[in-house]
Formats: C-alpha cells, sequence, structure tokens
C-alpha cells in the first residue's frame, strides 16, 4: 500500500462524510421549515410532525430548494396567511443555519 493510496482512500471517506453531512443538514433544514410553516398555520402537534415529514419529503419529489420553497409558500397562502416568497426563503436560510448548529453540534 503506498501513501498515494491511504490518500486517495482518505480523501474518498472525507467526500463521502461531507455528501452525508450536505444531505443530514438539508433534511433538518427542512424539517424545521415544516414546524415553522405548521406553527404560522396553528397546526397542532400531531399535524405538525406530519407537515414537517411532508416538507422533508418534497426535496426527494424534485431535488432541490426550489420544490420546498414551492411547497411551503403555497400551502401558506392556502391557509390565507399573507406571506411572501421572500419571508420563505428567509426562513430556509435561518432554518439552514440552525440545522448546521445542531448537527455539528452532534457530531
Amino acid at each position: 500500500m503506498t501513501t498515494f493510496d491511504d490518500r486517495e482512500r482518505a480523501e474518498e471517506a472525507r467526500f463521502a462524510h461531507d455528501a452525508e453531512m450536505l444531505f443530514r443538514i438539508q433534511a433538518r433544514r427542512n424539517k424545521l421549515l415544516g414546524h415553522w410553516a405548521a406553527q404560522r398555520m396553528a397546526l397542532d402537534a400531531a399535524e405538525t410532525e406530519s407537515y414537517a415529514r411532508a416538507v422533508v419529503q418534497a426535496e426527494f419529489e424534485e431535488a432541490g430548494d426550489e420544490e420546498v420553497i414551492r411547497k411551503v409558500l403555497g400551502d401558506l397562502l392556502m391557509a390565507g396567511l399573507d406571506v411572501t416568497e421572500a419571508e420563505v426563503r428567509k426562513a430556509l436560510e435561518d432554518k439552514s443555519v440552525e440545522a448546521r448548529r445542531q448537527l455539528m453540534g452532534d457530531a
């Protein structure tokens, strides 16, 4: 085994770890965003958990933030709340920071 092979394996392991952490951060962020939106819609505890799972699932239906934003914004508007896309994007950013802090504290 050469030093080059060891370095290559270490890089691959780091890449896999980074990809897993990004996935976990995004899932946690989406769950937190779901809780934020559920609170604004005045959902009860069971509905809140169900809604948060639905927000997490939204990213799996179409990868990326846009589907999550579209879902949450649409649901808030359907609930009769006066909310803008900018507010949802800001909440998504805030929840991203919060999720990163939570998971880095767990690591």
